[in-house]
């Protein structure tokens, strides 16, 4: 039995539910909701910065906005202070009834905390390996074939995850994080693909194949993968076995990947803040109004069922109504770094602190290629084209995930590998990094502070 199960027997609301969605980014998925919800008739809040207070007195909590359920968004995968996501969703669970629970979508999040509540329940997952040191690591090695998936235990959009041969150097951490092998899955000489299934509460809203870019054996639509529409043609055993994994980890609603290898089938990953862009192109079919439907119905409240399939044939993604007003300009939102700022970058086995150049017009950081080998930057997982300058000629170049940290905050990207020897700086802050401060190109930091080592 489903907790939506367990709360159907209660009386239905006359009033309309309000419904908050706790996500402090901006994502299409979170406006879906929000807008599904308002569509059904009831009250949707966006818990957010901007509007998010909770008070705590003697004998009595109190949220505001004021809600009746709480739909869980935050992307624990995301973020370099996932502790600190995770407290504040377990603070607002002890205040109003969550879907996708915190300790649900901690346990998620963590690809090898998974792996093992799913095998606990008889649940298939690739045979996997977490070694807590890099001598035990390249110990365990050996257990795999030639080539092994090499991933840290909390990723997203593909990010974290490299395919490695047996002479690639590993760590049992890259950057802050924890690092394990799982074997390789898949079809020798095909192009690379897994299958998502979305499903909410007990119903698969839909299944798409996700099918790897040219050059690149991750899947991810992030990443440029393409997909392709099998919720009618997945055997029902593939699409139960979804099901089981969702419930297995307590989630109310979750993107389930699975692979197929030698005619059985395995779990990849169970995502509970999985993207719907790739499978609403697919198949046609949102789960934004199926998750609103589960939430103003697990706090009593009634939907019109004909509607949800309804509204479920778009994807509703513009700003919703309930979205709060930004910060007044000059509040404390955003960190001013400057056109030359000191930055930490952090790679699997070092980190240094080095001047970084900052540079609007590039939409990937850049790294130079013996910095890179000082912190152990990689593996590559792929390959970028650049054009630089008028030269109508593209060059290709290695990408690397890296921890860049600045004022406090840390951000994982990938970032190419480049001989900049004849440049003055051995970083350059492109976009990726940029977008997330304010740029004051008046401001620097003299270059002599290229700091040695801090292992």
């Amino acid at each position: 039995m489903t907790r939506t199960d367990q709360r159907s027997s209660q009386p239905r609301s006359e009033s309309p539910v309000r419904v908050g969605v706790l996500s402090l980014h901006n994502s299409k998925e979170t406006k879906a909701i929000l807008n599904a919800v308002e569509a059904l008739g009831h009250e949707p809040e966006w818990l957010r910065a901007e509007n998010t207070v909770v008070r705590i007195r003697e004998r009595d909590a109190e949220l505001s906005p004021d809600v009746d359920v709480i739909a869980n968004r935050l992307l624990l995968s995301n973020t370099d202070q996932p502790a600190e996501e995770l407290g504040l969703a377990r603070t607002l669970e002890g205040i109003r009834p969550m879907l996708n629970t915190p300790d649900a979508t901690a346990r998620a999040a963590h690809k090898t905390a998974a792996a093992i509540a799913l095998v606990n329940e008889g649940l298939p997952v690739p045979k996997t390996a977490l070694a807590l040191s890099n001598d035990q690591l390249k110990h365990v090695r050996e257990e795999f074939g030639s080539e092994a998936v090499y991933k840290t235990a909390i990723g997203t959009h593909g990010g974290g995850a490299w395919k490695v041969l047996t002479t690639d150097p590993l760590t049992a951490r890259v950057g802050k994080r924890r690092a394990f092998l799982q074997e390789l899955i898949g079809c020798d000489g095909e192009t690379p693909r897994d299958l998502r299934v979305y499903v909410v509460g007990d119903r698969v809203i839909g299944a798409m194949h996700r099918h790897a870019a040219e050059g690149d054996w991750r899947t991810n639509v992030a990443r440029g993968g393409s997909v392709e529409d099998v919720t009618d043609s997945t055997p029902k055993a593939v699409l139960d076995l979804a099901r089981r994994a969702a419930a297995t980890l307590g989630l109310d609603y979750a993107g389930v990947d699975l692979i197929e290898g030698d005619g059985e089938w395995y779990i990849l990953e169970v995502n509970p803040t999985a993207g719907f862009r790739g499978l609403y192109q697919a198949t046609g079919r949102s789960p934004a109004p199926y998750i609103a439907q589960q939430a103003i119905e697990y706090a009593g409240g009634s939907v019109d069922a004909d509607r949800v399939e309804g509204l479920a044939s778009t994807l509703d993604d513009s700003v919703p109504r309930c979205k709060p007003a930004p910060k007044p300009v000059g509040s404390e939102e955003a960190i001013t770094i400057g056109f030359t700022e000191q930055v930490v970058v952090s790679g699997t086995s070092g980190t240094k602190t080095v001047v970084a150049k900052s540079d609007s017009g590039a939409a990937r950081t850049s790294i130079d290629l013996r910095l890179a080998a000082d912190i152990g930057a990689g593996p590559i997982h792929t390959v970028s084209r650049v054009r630089s300058g008028s030269s109508k000629q593209s060059k290709t170049r290695p990408v690397v995930d890296l921890v860049i940290g600045i004022g406090g905050e840390q951000y994982t990207v990938a970032a190419n590998i480049e001989d900049r020897t004849h440049m003055t700086h051995s970083l350059l802050l492109g976009r990726d990094v940029l977008k997330n401060y304010h740029l004051d190109v008046g401001r620097r930091v003299e270059s002599h502070a290229e700091i040695a080592s801090e292992e």
